[in-house]
């Protein structure tokens, strides 16, 4: 430690009891600096800021927003709220965009805070305003470039901004109280901290990771505050006051909206007093809050070792400070995370001896945010840690780092602390003079000198420069495009079977916020296994085919508007259905000339639904499995039955042989290369932006661009078996460049197919290219 540095802690022990550090060094904290600095941040994100939806929840949250409706369990009623005051605000001229600008202001806000604490810790050893000014604005730096908290910024993926927004808000109050415990103000700042705390847990529960260390501070700092029986009547009622979000639900879900999951209500077809104050309502209101939806194992059931999981978080922890995606530089990624770690550990060391009233908030904040979550969250093994195990070991279906966003942002400080002391220190070796702070006298690095020693800041900016390639969405519209050209593969009025997150929550973006075939009823295999999901496709009304919004291809066709749902059953026998029945022996489906075996032991609720579909709405509506549900129509034993279109497999109602239009390509059954063909060409929208991307980060979703690879392949093989060739060299060629764009033609194994197809009766046996067997069945719930 620099003699500064020694005589700056001496001076933070040796103030008395009753006056605070901040009244004795006339501290006044620096809001224009910390706006200014949020500003400088919101702008950053402006300029990165995704001009649409994106994969994973995205989707879900945006439309749930605009729609006034529920996410997945606990439904997140503050976000909600606030995120549909956004949609409607003339700030952006789309509605995801509006909803992304409320991601980049939240965690733009979160920034100044951090810049305010950071500024108030350096009051105890900086003197003069420009240095602390300097420190706060190297937290900000530093937390806002890192990875997560940058790519989660640019996009509302969820509601981890608006909890990190209210996060760093109650922490700069808590900070301000532990300075003055017992002023005019304390009180009062304790009643607005119990009630942000209770509606930051109305947005999602990491709205009370603050409440231990919060805890504990009052505890430290002034213990006999826990028996002030009427101030803690007033906290309590204050967080209570602030769960209110959460009654909304109820009322909201009798209006039955679009996006209702969870339904937490004993209403079926219209909200009344009776049904709304009913027991039922209560028990599914409960079942949806405690999320009982995923049925997540006991804190002693680990998941994977602990060991492993504090793994998982180193691995995200390096992707901060350099998300290296494609492991081009290792050493570079583990030197960084390394370093930024000491700087960390330096930072908190510094705190620890610099201003002990607001560390012994902010330490037990930063293990609660570190170990304590990684220890309550009790994941599996992280989808991209140690893949040398491969499936070994049980895994996240996605990256969890989004989780430990709060972390990543608060540690920003404790950098920020290191990397100061670090600068300090370099420039003491240059001249320093002593100087007044408070009532001591301390030695003080020269102007000069800290000019001199400024090339070392540099570290600051590294996460700016090494992640902004991979944290920028700007310009991204590739899933909006999918969700498209997905829908548009659906002749009008078609049910379409969908398996997980990414084939379902674009579609409802696009059909509930863009407006893009609403007719099409999307049923997702994994929430058909739930209740309300099936009481919901049952009441659901069936909406008009917009034929002049449609796709050219379907045009001046005969479609009727159907009546009716999807199935013929009453609310109370689809309550009744069980999870799964034994698959009875030699069990068979028939309608009409389709004879189906199911191949599985049992059968799920979402297969005995699919069959009812078939028995009641097919042929009337058109019956669909999305391309990314892989082998579930063979599972069915409707294989016979299905034919590729685009994205799509259409069911039809006899057995399928090639001839004409039909071919039969390895590994994807018939295709109809004449519908495939209009699609690919004049209607497929994502083949342009998924060629213009460079690169795809989030190697969990990756089957999303590999399946317009895999479908682009598969069409050119085919119009190539028809004598079509310059269209199947096109096609390929657009292809290829998908697989570019990706970074993921050695998957592919186009560098070893110079010719990838022959005319018309040659031996292509030879010539196929190795393709990924799985396109994405998720079902990850988060």
């Amino acid at each position: 430690m620099t003699v500064a540095a020694t005589a700056s802690a001496t001076t933070a022990t040796s103030i008395g009891a009753k006056g605070t550090a901040a009244a004795e060094l006339d501290y006044r904290p620096s809001y224009l600096a910390a706006t200014v600095a949020g500003l400088v941040t919101f702008l950053l994100y402006l300029v990165t800021l995704a001009p649409s939806t994106s994969m994973w929840d995205t989707s879900e949250y945006i439309a749930a927003a605009y729609v006034l409706g529920l996410p997945h369990p606990p439904g997140n009623p503050f976000f909600v709220l606030i995120g549909r005051v956004f949609s409607v605000l003339p700030i952006a001229p789309t509605v995801a965009m509006r909803i992304n600008v409320l991601a980049a202001l939240s965690s733009a806000v979160s920034a100044a805070f951090w810049f305010l604490v950071t500024e108030r810790v350096l009051v105890q050893w900086m003197p003069r305003r420009w240095q602390r000014i300097m420190g706060g604005s190297l937290a900000v730096l530093i937390g806002a470039t890192a990875f997560t908290v940058w790519n989660q910024s640019v996009v509302n993926e969820k509601v981890y901004t608006v909890s990190l927004v209210g996060l760093a808000f109650i922490c700069w109050l808590t900070v301000r109280w532990c300075d003055d415990p017992e002023g005019p103000v304390a009180d009062r700042l304790l009643v607005l901290i119990a009630y942000l705390l209770g509606l930051g847990y109305t947005n999602h529960m990491a709205g009370m990771l603050a409440a231990p260390a919060v805890g504990l501070a009052v505890l430290i700092r002034r213990p006999q505050t826990v028996m002030r029986w009427k101030l803690l009547v007033a906290c309590a009622a204050a967080l209570v006051f602030g769960l209110t979000p959460f009654a909304t639900q109820p009322i909201r879900a009798a209006h039955f909206p679009a996006i209702n999951e969870g339904e937490p209500t004993g209403c079926v077809t219209e909200i009344r007093m009776d049904c709304t104050f009913s027991q039922l309502t209560y028990d599914r209101f409960m079942y949806n809050f405690n999320r009982g939806q995923y049925g997540k194992p006991e804190l002693g059931e680990r998941q994977a070792p602990f060991t492993a999981q504090v793994g998982m978080y180193w691995l995200y922890f390096k992707w901060q400070w350099l998300r290296d995606a494609y492991n081009e530089n290792p050493g570079l990624q583990n030197g960084l995370a390394v370093f930024y770690f000491i700087l960390i550990i330096l930072g908190g060391w510094m705190h620890f001896q610099k201003d002990r009233r607001s560390f012994w908030f902010f330490g037990p904040l930063v293990f609660t945010m570190t170990l304590g979550l990684i220890f309550y969250l009790n994941f599996r093994y992280g989808h991209s840690q140690a893949p040398e195990l491969g499936d070994s070991v049980p895994r996240e279906v996605r990256d969890r780092d989004y989780f430990y966003l709060w972390s990543f942002s608060a540690l920003s400080v404790w950098a920020a602390l290191g990397l100061f002391y670090l600068w300090e220190t370099v420039a003491t070796l240059f001249g320093a003079d002593e100087t007044k702070l408070g009532k001591a006298t301390v030695v003080e690095p020269r102007p000069r000198s800290f000019a001199m020693a400024s090339p070392l800041l540099v570290v600051a900016f590294i996460p700016l420069f090494g992640n902004w390639t991979q944290a920028s969405r700007s310009g991204q519209t590739d899933t909006a495009d999918f969700a498209r050209d997905l829908l548009n593969s659906v002749e009008p009025y078609g049910i379409l079977i969908t398996v997980g997150d990414n084939d379902t929550f674009p579609l409802w973006y696009a059909q509930e916020v863009e407006g893009v075939r609403q007719d099409v009823i999307v049923a997702n295999t994994s929430l058909m296994n739930t209740d309300w999901y099936v009481r919901q496709l049952i009441r659901n009304p069936v909406r008009e085919y917009d034929e002049a919004k449609g796709p050219a291809i379907y045009k001046g066709g005969n479609w009727k508007k159907p009546s009716g749902p999807p199935f013929n059953l009453s609310y109370d026998e689809a309550d009744a259905l069980p999870l799964y029945i034994p698959t009875p022996q030699n069990a068979a489906f028939q309608k009409g000339n389709i004879i189906a075996q199911p191949r599985s032991p049992q059968l799920m609720k979402s297969d005995q639904l699919v069959y009812f579909m078939l028995r009641d709405a097919f042929p009337d509506r058109p019956l669909y499995f999305s391309r990314t549900a892989g082998g579930y129509p063979y599972e069915l034993g409707l294989e016979r039955y299905v034919v590729t279109q685009g994205m799509a497999k259409k069911l039809m109602p006899d057995p399928q042989e090639p001839g004409g239009d039909l071919v039969v390509i390895p590994g994807e059954g018939l295709v109809d290369v004449k519908r495939s063909y209009e699609l690919w060409s004049s209607v497929f929208t994502a083949t342009k932006s998924l060629a213009a991307r460079n690169g795809w980060v989030d190697d969990a979703s990756v089957g999303i661009p590999d399946l317009y690879v895999i479908s682009g392949i598969t069409l050119a093989e085919a119009l190539a078996q028809t004598g079509r060739m310059a269209r199947a060299d096109s096609v390929y060629n657009q292809s290829r460049e998908i697989a570019k764009a990706m970074r993921r033609e050695s998957v592919f194994g186009f560098e070893r197919v110079a010719q990838p197809f022959a005319q018309p009766g040659k031996d292509t046996a030879a010539q196929q290219l190795l393709l990924p067997t799985d396109t994405g069945r998720d079902s990850s719930r988060n």
